[in-house]
This record gives C-alpha cells, sequence and structure tokens, in this order.
C-alpha cells in the first residue's frame, strides 16, 4: 500500500506542475548595482537590468533616500541593499524624485542571447540636491535608484545604490549638457550676431569656424567624429543622434554613418567641469551645391571602468561618454536663403531677429513633383505657421501648424495636384507662446506645374 500512496502522491504533484505550468521567472539583477555619482549636479550612469521575463516591463523609476531596515540589515557589511526584492524597498516619506519622461532613454536589449534592459539613469540636479540635504543633516550618505518591473511573476523592484562624491575619476564619464555653436560675428543670413547654430551662406562662402561646448562628470578621453548631411541625405534620426554609450551593445552598430569630416580625441581632466572640442577646418565643408546641410556631432563609447556594465556571457557594454539626450546638430545653407525674395521685396538673409529665412523652393521656382517648403527656424519661436496662397492679400489655400527644429513641410499629394498650372506666394511666421505674430519672412512665388 505505500508504494501506491507513493505513485498517487507523485501523479498528483505532476498533475499540479502541469496544470500550473512552468514557474514565471523574473529580473534576476542589475549592473553595476552601486556607482558613484555627484553631489552637487546631474548625473548619468548607464546600467544593466539582467535576466528579465519575456512578458516583463519596466513600469517606474524613482529615487529615494532610505531603505527598509531588514534590507540593509541582510547585507550590513558592504552597507549596499541585495539588489532585487519582491515589494517597494523604499521607506514611505523618503521619495525624492521621480524619473522624467524626457530622460527616460530605457530599452529592451537581446545582446548576447540575453533578455536584459539597459537604462540611462539620468540623476536630475533636484534630486542630487535633495540627497545632499540629507546626508548634511546627518543621514547615510548614499540614495537609491528603484527600477520596478512588472511581469508573469509579480512586482519586482530592482535597487542601485547611487554614492556621492565630487564627480572626479572615480566617477562614469557621462556628457551632462552639449552646445554647439558657430564662432561670432554675422554671416549672411545668420541668425543672430552671437554664436549661433544656424547660418545662410552663399554659394562658395565658407562658413565660420564652430565648436562644442560639453559639460561632463567623471574623467577619461572622449572620443567621436564631425559628420556632415549634404541635400537629399536621409536626415539622421533621434537614435543616430544619441552617443554611442547610451544605447544596448546591439544596436550601437545600427546607428547610420554620413560624410565623416574629421576624428577627435580629447582628454577630459577628472572633477568634471567644461570642456570645449573645436571642430574641423571649416573650408573642409562642403558649400558648392545648393540646399540644407547638417554638422554633426558623433560620440563614442570609451573604455572606461567606471562606466562599463556586465550584459552577460562574459560581455562587457563600455559605456564612458553616455548621456541622457541625443546631441544637437548645426545647420547651414547655401544658395537660395541669401537671394533677394522676388515677390515680397525683402532680402531674405535680412532678419528682424524673429522671421525665418525660406530656403526652399527658391523665388520663381517652377515645381513638378511633390512640394516642399524649408525655412530656417527664428529663435524665440513657440510655433511656425506657414500660409499659401494665390496673391499676398488673399485667402489661405493652405496653413499648416510646425513645431520649431524641423524647419520643413511637405504638402498633401492633393493640394499640389490641386493646384497644378497655377502661380501661388507662400511665407513663414513665427508664432509666441500665446499665438501672437512675432515676425514673417517675405512673400515668395512658386509655380507648380
Amino acid at each position: 500500500m505505500s508504494g501506491i500512496r507513493v505513485a498517487v502522491r507523485a501523479w498528483c504533484l505532476a498533475l499540479c506542475l502541469a496544470l500550473l505550468g512552468p514557474a514565471a521567472r523574473a529580473v534576476s539583477g542589475v549592473n553595476p548595482f552601486g556607482v558613484n555619482v555627484r553631489s552637487n549636479g546631474a548625473t548619468s550612469v548607464f546600467l544593466t537590468f539582467q535576466g528579465l521575463d519575456a512578458g516583463e516591463t519596466a513600469v517606474e523609476a524613482y529615487w529615494c533616500g532610505e531603505l527598509q531596515p531588514a534590507l540593509m540589515a541582510a547585507n550590513a557589511g558592504l552597507q549596499l541593499p541585495v539588489p532585487v526584492q519582491a515589494s517597494d524597498p523604499c521607506v514611505p516619506g523618503s521619495i525624492y524624485g521621480r524619473l522624467p519622461l524626457a530622460l527616460d532613454r530605457s530599452r529592451p536589449s537581446g545582446s548576447a542571447g540575453f533578455a536584459n534592459f539597459t537604462d540611462v539613469m539620468t540623476i536630475p540636479a533636484s534630486v542630487a540636491r535633495r540627497a545632499y540635504q540629507d546626508a548634511a543633516a546627518g543621514a547615510n550618505s548614499a540614495f537609491f535608484y528603484v527600477r520596478r518591473f512588472a511581469g508573469p511573476a509579480g512586482d519586482r523592484f530592482v535597487v542601485v545604490t547611487c554614492r556621492m562624491g565630487g564627480g572626479g575619476a572615480r566617477t562614469a564619464l557621462a556628457l551632462l549638457d552639449v552646445r554647439l555653436a558657430f564662432a561670432p560675428g554675422r554671416a549672411a543670413g545668420a541668425v543672430g550676431s552671437v554664436g549661433s547654430v544656424e547660418r545662410a551662406l552663399a554659394r562658395g562662402e565658407v562658413p565660420p569656424a564652430f565648436s562644442a561646448r560639453i559639460v561632463y562628470n567623471g574623467s577619461g578621453t572622449l572620443r567621436g567624429r564631425w559628420e556632415l548631411v549634404l541635400p537629399g541625405d536621409p536626415l539622421p534620426t533621434e537614435e543616430d543622434l544619441l552617443t554611442e554609450a547610451s544605447l544596448p551593445l546591439e544596436q550601437r552598430l545600427r546607428q547610420r554613418r554620413w560624410r565623416l569630416v574629421e576624428r577627435f580625441e580629447v582628454f577630459l581632466p577628472p572633477g568634471g567641469g567644461e570642456a570645449q572640442v573645436r571642430g574641423p577646418d571649416p573650408r573642409r565643408l562642403e558649400t558648392a551645391v545648393d540646399g540644407a546641410y547638417q554638422v554633426l556631432l558623433r560620440v563614442e563609447a570609451s573604455d572606461d571602468k567606471e562606466a562599463s556594465s556586465q550584459v552577460g556571457g562574459g560581455r562587457v557594454a563600455i559605456a564612458g561618454g553616455v548621456a541622457g539626450f541625443a546631441m544637437p546638430v548645426l545647420r547651414y545653407h547655401i544658395g537660395a536663403a541669401g537671394a533677394a525674395d522676388a515677390a515680397g521685396g525683402v532680402a531674405s538673409g535680412a532678419l528682424s531677429g524673429t522671421s525665418a529665412v525660406p530656403i526652399g523652393p527658391a523665388p520663381d521656382a517652377v515645381i513638378e513633383g511633390p512640394l516642399h517648403f524649408t525655412w530656417i527656424d527664428p529663435p524665440g519661436a513657440a510655433l511656425l505657421r506657414l500660409r499659401v496662397r494665390e496673391r499676398p492679400e488673399g485667402e489661405d489655400l493652405l496653413a499648416a501648424f510646425v513645431r520649431p527644429g524641423s524647419a520643413r513641410y511637405e504638402a498633401p499629394p492633393w493640394f499640389a495636384e490641386a493646384q497644378r498650372g497655377k502661380a501661388l506666394v507662400w511665407r513663414v511666421e513665427a508664432l509666441g507662446e500665446q499665438g501672437a505674430l512675432l515676425g514673417a519672412s517675405g512673400w515668395r512665388r512658386l509655380e507648380l506645374k
């Protein structure tokens, strides 16, 4: 009888397991699980969350100043908590802030055959200030970054310890702010008389010198290249403009490349601060063909011990030069932007400071194919409005609102087809926060053939 009982129990156990299915997996860890951060400013660090289940997703991220006492007691010798918890590890009332959506650069990663999730933890200066104030009042000098994941196994909370320091050599090399600008001085059609990010030039005219002002944390070698987007090239996406160290390993090679102008390698000394990266000789930029150009700053990942992250299988993602934002671009326009506006009698290169500079179509252009409008955004505009009419004093045949930054609009095919054989005029208006008209370009003629 005992043998029968054993067999029955084994059968029941097998049936239960079959009904329940396989045990659900969940995120198993994070690397690095402890990082040095700046106590008086922002910090960015590349993280890899390892071993996610296929149905597991990241829900939220936040910082807190104190964990439940039992979690710290479990590893009191190192003063580091157990990285993965099944419940919220933060003490109620100790939340410093939540990760803003604008700073969320997290994404799934399948590098080396592992189901991972990468994240660029960008600590806002406000969170660092709150942590510093608590430490000055006698609290623990470390605070904690918590990522919550939801999946078949339930919620999991992954903890990264942030140790405050001076942002020096033991802090990950990270870019906190990047500004590109042409050197001061008014060129034809320059937007502003001081350093600017857009210029309109005559054909063959050499652009002014340009450079990048970089605010950084940590220390190390900043490597990268200057590239040039030519008229007709596919425009870079936000993914293309991220630094290489901000992406998972398998996604880094997917970034597109454009014409190489020059490579650079600059050592950034410990302590963080500001550095200037000079651009290449502007005579190396193309100016012989009319159109819109973009100068790109492409930052490559550099080997930095403090910024490395284990992805599994013995592979390491080097992440020196991480940034929680896309790199800005410089723009210059050759040709039509400097010509006199035939319809309005206004030189499109002579700016009032709040007027857009029309680029294309050129004055009196005859358009046979798709109808595209391009211009230089004026500074200070909250919104741009494109107007197309038969004559300047007539009614709008087409009106479109465009956010600053894109500087282009493609007319719907039905509009171009309906206006074939007609002469039209168009202009771009700059609007303020409340919709007030700040300035407008002159009317420019075109003909749809």
